[in-house]
């Protein structure tokens, strides 16, 4: 049996991480003493690892937890794992492409900014340089 200490060092991760893991049900202590200290199966060092591989490849704190309590049923979690990494890389694609748009719009405002001289505030204008810009927002 590891204490959260213990489990921390063998799994690689900060103690605060560790109990935070617990905090949300993620690994569950297998007794706890009567000074107050969990104590975990030497098994949480394999699940905590996994979780953070995980996170490593993008899945939530949630996500995992469903895999995890697949697993613990004895049932495989690979199909919502294909089916999960599937939604979240259609999702990286879109953020993406609207960043890519972000980052042109960006610099074609800086290119027309060059050309401008500073302005000052009026009752009617903050900034002239944004105010310059137009958006296709409706």
């Amino acid at each position: 049996m590891l204490t959260v200490n213990e489990l921390a060092i063998q799994s690689d991760t900060p103690p605060h991480v560790v109990r935070y893991y617990i905090r949300i049900g993620l690994i569950l202590p297998a007794d706890q003493q009567d000074n107050g200290y969990r104590l975990f199966a030497a098994q949480e060092v394999i699940h905590i690892r996994f979780i953070r591989m995980a996170k490593h490849l993008g899945f939530t704190l949630n996500e995992i937890k469903q895999i995890l309590q697949h697993a613990a049923v004895g049932e495989s979690p690979c199909d919502d794992v294909r089916e999960i990494i599937q939604h979240r890389i259609m999702e990286n694609r879109i953020k993406i492409e609207e960043m890519l748009k972000l980052q042109a719009r960006m610099e074609e405002a800086l290119e027309l900014w060059k050309l401008m001289p500073n302005g000052e505030p009026t009752g009617s204008s903050i900034c002239h340089l944004i105010e310059t810009i137009e958006t296709d927002d409706t």
